[in-house]
Formats: structure tokens, C-alpha cells, sequence
């Protein structure tokens, strides 16, 4: 028997093969525009998750890196502030809750937006590869199909030629149909699936913000309010 090895290098060179003669329109390719569609919408959809994933990743990072700055700013006030001047203490507790805040902001965005795009993007690459089997399979089927014929057309016929053909024909067939028919129902799945992971991603960005903003309004106010004590003090000099 052949070894492992050649079988592949003969089914790779007879992939080829089909795919030749079916460019020279010698042999019929089978046509699935159910499928075509639905893989196409895959291809599109997996750019357009790739595409969000990038961004939220770099949102995030802006993130930390507006944390770190914010923090050194507020670090750096806190040194300077003399503890003879009034608000000395109020700051203290301003720097400490805008690092608790920011902080805050930026753990639930790493969970809540770029973990959960994180899982949706993960699904792609299996599906990528089992399209690509398909793909493979479906030339095995068109070539078992088109040596099938030939056998069966030949001047000469031959019983046992045409018995091992048929038995070939057969098990490509089902191997392809089998796997053509998992990815028709799952392709439009994953594709509906983009619309809850959408929702769910820009919901949580949005809440998230408005806390975070919401929370950062309240300790400007605090932080302005220890501006304006300072002022007041030093006021008469």
C-alpha cells in the first residue's frame, strides 16, 4: 500500500488536476450559491470583528495611558501643595479617588469590551479552516464524479473499474455533503451572532462611560472647589 506521505502528494496533485480542467471548462464544477453566500458573509464578517477588535485594543490602551498620566498630574500636585495651605486634605482624598476611578474604568473596559470581542474573534479561525476542507473536499468530489463518468463512458467497459469508482463517488460524496451541510447551518448562526456581540460591547462601553464621567464631574468639582479655598486664602497677599 501507498504510504502516507505519497497518498497526500497524489490527492494534492489531483486536486490540481480536477481544478485545471475545470478552468479549461473540460469538467463541471459543482455550484452552491447558498453556500457562496453564506461564506462570503463569514469572510466579511470575520474582517469587520478583526477590524473592532484592532480599535478596542488601542482604545484601551489609550485608556491606561490616560490613566498613567492623570495620575502622575495629580501625584505631582499633591507634592507641591504645601500642607500649610487649606484643601490639603480634601486633595489627598480627590487624587486617591481619581486613581481608584480610572483604575475602575479600566479593568471593566478590558473585561466588558476587548475580553468579550476577545471570544467572538476566537470562533473565526476554526471556521476558516473547515471552509477550506470543504473547499478541498468538494474537488475530491467533482474528480470521483468526473473519473466515475469516464469509467462508466469508456468503450470498454469493466465491471470491477466501474464498482471501485462508484464505491469512490460515494464516499466523496457523502464526506463532502456531510461537511457542506454543517457549514450551511452554522455560517448563518455565527453571522446573527455578530449582531449581539455588537450590542453587547457598545452597551457596556456606553455605561461605563457614563459612570466614569459622571464620577470624574463630581471630583472636579472637589478639586476646584480646593482651587478656589487656596485662592481665598492667599487672597490678601
Amino acid at each position: 500500500s501507498m504510504g502516507l506521505f505519497a497518498k497526500q502528494v497524489q490527492k494534492k496533485f489531483s486536486r490540481a488536476q480536477e481544478k485545471v480542467l475545470q478552468k479549461l471548462g473540460k469538467a463541471v464544477e459543482t455550484k452552491d450559491e447558498r453556500f457562496e453566500q453564506s461564506a462570503s458573509n463569514f469572510y466579511q464578517q470575520q474582517a469587520e470583528g478583526h477590524k473592532l477588535y484592532k480599535d478596542l485594543k488601542n482604545f484601551l490602551s489609550a485608556v491606561k495611558v490616560m490613566h498613567e498620566s492623570s495620575k502622575r498630574v495629580s501625584e505631582t500636585l499633591q507634592e507641591i501643595y504645601s500642607s500649610e495651605w487649606d484643601g490639603h486634605e480634601e486633595l489627598k482624598a480627590i487624587v486617591w479617588n481619581n486613581d481608584l476611578l480610572w483604575e475602575d474604568y479600566e479593568e471593566k473596559l478590558a473585561d466588558q469590551a476587548v475580553r468579550t470581542m476577545e471570544i467572538y474573534v476566537a470562533q473565526f479561525s476554526e471556521i476558516k479552516e473547515r471552509i477550506a476542507k470543504r473547499g478541498r473536499k468538494l474537488v475530491d468530489y467533482d474528480s470521483a464524479r468526473h473519473h466515475l463518468e469516464a469509467v462508466q463512458n469508456a468503450k470498454k467497459k469493466d465491471e470491477a473499474k466501474t464498482a471501485k469508482a462508484e464505491e469512490e463517488f460515494n464516499k466523496a460524496q457523502t464526506v463532502f455533503e456531510d461537511l457542506n451541510q454543517e457549514l450551511l447551518e452554522e455560517l448563518p448562526i455565527l453571522y446573527n451572532s455578530r449582531i449581539g456581540c455588537y450590542v453587547t460591547i457598545f452597551q457596556n462601553i456606553s455605561n461605563l462611560r457614563d459612570v466614569f464621567y459622571r464620577e470624574m464631574s463630581k471630583l472636579n468639582h472637589n478639586l476646584y472647589e480646593v482651587m478656589s479655598k487656596l485662592e481665598r486664602q492667599h487672597s490678601n497677599k
